[in-house]
């Protein structure tokens, strides 16, 4: 996708990003049942103290935000959050363009990535171990819901 750019977020993206967000995340809300994904339920203000908190990454094609992801470093990891694709450009190779250069962006120091998903969203499970990602742990956050957590080594 030649006319994919991908680049540092900016806070006047804010608006366009919480949009896609919510639009990303529906199907994960039907996959769940569950209407009370935090990316869903952000508000405009919450999103953009988040932004002002964290690295943030977004892939434009034709003017249009179609993608986006966040990360923070915690010590030696590079938490990764939010990778988000437009459902109408979903399975383009879109999020792993996002992932690769949120992961080569990450300041000198890191020693491994960390990323999470929950359990029945077993396409984004694929796509992280695809691109070496491991499951390290699960955490149950309600009855019928499990974080499954992954991790891979830095550099």
């Amino acid at each position: 996708m030649a006319d994919l750019v991908i680049a540092s977020m900016e806070p006047a993206d804010s608006g366009e990003v919480l949009t896609l967000q919510r639009a990303a995340y529906v199907t994960e809300a039907q996959l769940y049942d569950d209407w009370s994904f935090p990316a869903l339920i952000q508000s405009h203000q919450e999103l953009q103290a988040e932004l002002a908190q964290s690295f943030a990454l977004k892939a434009v094609r034709d003017g249009r935000i179609i993608g986006a992801v966040r990360a923070r470093r915690d010590g030696a990891v590079w938490r990764i959050w939010r990778l988000t694709v437009a459902p109408d450009a979903q399975g383009l190779g879109i999020g792993t363009r996002l992932l690769a250069e949120v992961e080569r962006r990450a300041p000198a120091g890191v020693e491994r990535f960390a990323l999470f998903t929950g359990h029945l969203s077993v396409e984004n499970i694929r796509l992280y171990e695809r691109l070496g990602y491991r499951e390290s742990r699960r955490e149950m956050l309600k009855p019928g819901t499990e974080l499954v957590h992954l991790e891979k080594a830095a550099g």
